[in-house]
């Protein structure tokens, strides 16, 4: 399948949030264990027509990443009954789902992908694990089967295939929102706060590549991962005078950390950004809280209580579940299946692919678009700040990065 030359948009580039949703816990997966949801209509003796549609959902049920999973997982349940107006149908096609967990492990993703397709499944989501999905992205292509990579944050994904899409943002998306905080990035200086691993250094390495190119002076103070008493580093990145702070900060020390940057007057003496994960995290914060700039994938409001946002909330809490992160990353999955369906009809997988090509929806984001060149999801992103602390915390917005403004560069696909 041939792509289009890429369009102009704005080359950037990020990984650095990535770690910073990871200190949360986020770059993980799912487990092995099938569950169906739905009905196989398959043996009805319907017309085509009326065949069903089998989509896998690969994710993490269980495992590390389970709680990102079951957000997925409401998220495209409810972006399911949505998309099909309650009827589970689309042109006629019921769509039938089967649930696998995947544990975070690439090899149980792996063979789980590989038993859906040999029973003629033409649809794969989910995903919440980076390297869950640099291992279905291929498989994908190999079968010729359309792949929906759910809250997977790495770059690597936009682009590696003509038969792989995104329902999540990516790293370059979280790292230009962090960006767009610091303003014109000529001639300031950021500096890196992380631990000295090889997330941290990639953090860095991340923060450098795409502030630096824009002429800021990125430096970085690193702590050993084992380091407890946190003061010295704080005071460290005081002393340098930062136009901006990016912490990259995983683990149990980061009640520790805040408190010592907050101690310290980082927080006062300049903008402080990390990004904002799940609300499990927002208590991790304490009393700093209110005084650093989040960057935000999502949070229950960001949207602005659009239609398509109220609905995905509205659905999900009727259902027992609770909106946050990454929910509207599976109720974009359920939209992008329907629609490669409705566009693509029920079998042809390269239709399904051309559907989605270039596609503009109305998401629980606000207005996003699949590029068509190399499948990056174009969505806005968001500046959040907490107010409260403890388990009261909730974020507020503080503006809405406009689409194009933190779009990733464009990268033709690999084939």
């Amino acid at each position: 399948m041939r792509r289009r030359a890429p369009g102009t948009v704005r080359h950037r580039r990020s990984l650095a949030a990535v770690a910073t949703f990871a200190a949360a816990g986020l770059l993980l997966a799912g487990c092995t264990a099938a569950g169906k949801a739905g009905e196989d209509d398959s043996a009805s003796g319907k017309g085509a027509k009326d065949q069903s549609v089998k989509v896998g959902l690969v994710y993490s049920r269980t495992g590390l990443l389970a709680d990102y999973g079951k957000q997925y997982r409401d998220g495209f349940m409810a972006g399911l009954d949505y998309a099909t107006k309650g009827t589970g149908k689309v042109a006629g096609h019921r769509i039938e789902v089967t649930e696998q967990d995947d544990a975070g492990d690439p090899g149980k993703a792996v063979a789980a992908a590989k038993n859906l397709i040999g029973k003629g499944y033409k649809v794969l989501a989910g995903t919440t694990d980076s390297g869950v999905a640099l291992q279905m992205a291929p498989l994908a292509a190999q079968n010729k089967v359309l792949y929906i990579s759910g809250p997977a944050a790495t770059d690597a994904v936009t682009g590696i295939n003509d038969y792989t899409f995104r329902s999540g943002r990516q790293s370059y998306q979280d790292i230009l929102t962090a960006g767009a905080m610091l303003g014109e990035a000529r001639g300031k200086k950021v500096t890196v706060l992380a631990q000295d691993s090889t997330f941290g250094q990639a953090n860095v390495a991340a923060v450098k590549a795409v502030l630096g190119a824009k002429g800021a002076k990125v430096g970085s103070v690193l702590a050993p991962p084992s380091a407890t008493d946190l003061t010295p580093f704080a005071r460290q990145v005081k002393a340098g005078g930062p136009d901006l702070v990016f912490v990259a900060w995983a683990g149990s020390t980061a009640p520790a950390l805040w408190t010592a940057l907050d101690q310290q007057g980082v927080l006062g003496a300049g903008k402080v950004v990390t990004g904002l994960a799940g609300t499990a995290s927002y208590p991790v914060f304490g009393n700093a809280g209110s005084k650093v700039s989040f960057l935000a994938h999502y949070f229950p409001g960001a949207g602005g209580g659009n239609a398509v946002e109220k609905s995905m909330i509205d659905s999900v809490t009727k259902a027992g579940g609770t909106p946050d992160l990454f929910t509207p990353d599976g109720f974009t999955a359920a939209q992008m299946v329907v629609r490669a369906v409705e566009a693509g009809g029920a079998t042809d997988s390269a239709a399904m692919v051309k559907a989605l090509e270039g596609w503009s929806f109305d998401g629980v984001k606000g207005k996003q678009q699949v590029r068509a060149e190399d499948h990056a999801l174009v969505q806005p992103m968001f500046v959040a700040k907490l107010k409260g602390t403890g388990p009261s915390a909730v974020p507020e917005l503080v503006s809405t990065e406009p689409m194009d403004e933190v779009a990733p560069p464009a990268k033709p696909s690999a084939g």
